[in-house]
């Protein structure tokens, strides 16, 4: 594994860190009150078996940032290898395997035991990209797949930068600074280096890569992030900042400002 295993305690609930492949990220949430749980992205089913048996809590629900393999790619072994009620498979595209909740529609809500997740479309990575933001009193989590990582974003495969400014700015930046984010993939070294790159005297950003390169010499997981810590260490996430336009060269225009980003970032 990439990553150790770690759990997140957040009052009413809590989410186990599960490291898969060679940089993915899945999630076990679970509702500290009911000992139901779900899982996000479980490409590795047999990693999340393990975990719902140590935990002892009843998986019911799956849900799914994106279609592509190494998130929804564990979707029919872990639906075939299930020995309880059938799971209730979540996501935002036909392409996921054993869909039988479609969200189609951006901010429904749905409920695991006594959580409320509500599913947030953001379309840019894939066209059917959700996250799902779970907030319960002062704890608030959001599992962002390949739209939000520490430090970045995923790259616009089947969307424009238009869509990417509304997922981040329009949707994700509006959540409470305090969120913790859980993104896709273990990305935060390289990105962070990108964000140097672009901003160099960003103190911010070179805080954060000497804490987290501490971390992976430990093998410590770098997430969760915070909304607020991304507004200030994440370029994709500050476009709107006149020390991020001067960089591409697009004073007044955000959307532009991603665009460039996204393409330097490709190109290096």
């Amino acid at each position: 594994m990439h990553s150790n295993i770690i759990t997140k305690e957040f009052g009413k609930f809590k989410v186990q860190i599960l490291p898969a492949l060679s940089d993915n990220f899945m999630y076990l949430l679970i509702d500290n009150s009911t000992k139901e749980a779900a899982i996000v992205d479980p490409v590795a089913p047999d990693v999340v078996w393990d975990a719902v048996r140590k935990e002892n809590v009843k998986l019911t629900t799956v849900l799914t940032t994106h279609h592509h393999w190494d998130h929804a790619g564990g979707n029919k072994e872990l639906i075939n290898s299930n020995t309880n009620d059938q799971l209730t498979v979540i996501g935002g595209d036909d392409r996921i395997d054993g869909l039988t909740v479609m969200i189609d529609t951006h901010g429904i809500d749905l409920q695991l035991g006594t959580l409320n997740i509500k599913c947030l479309r953001t379309p840019c990575h894939t066209t059917g990209h959700v996250c799902y933001y779970i907030n319960e009193g002062k704890d608030g989590v959001v599992f962002t797949g390949d739209t939000l990582f520490l430090g970045g974003c995923g790259r616009f495969f089947e969307g424009t930068a238009t869509q990417m400014y509304e997922a981040l700015i329009k949707i994700l930046s509006q959540l409470p600074d305090n969120t913790a984010v859980f993104c896709g993939h273990e990305y935060a070294i390289q990105n962070l280096k990108f964000g140097l790159h672009v901003e160099p005297s960003n103190q911010h950003i070179l805080t954060k890569l000497e804490d987290i390169e501490t971390k992976r010499k430990n093998n410590v997981p770098s997430v969760p992030s915070t909304i607020g810590l991304e507004k200030l260490i994440n370029p994709f996430m500050r476009v709107e900042n006149v020390s991020i336009q001067k960089v591409t060269k697009t004073i007044g225009d955000p959307i532009k400002t991603m665009k460039m980003l996204r393409d330097l970032k490709n190109n290096l």
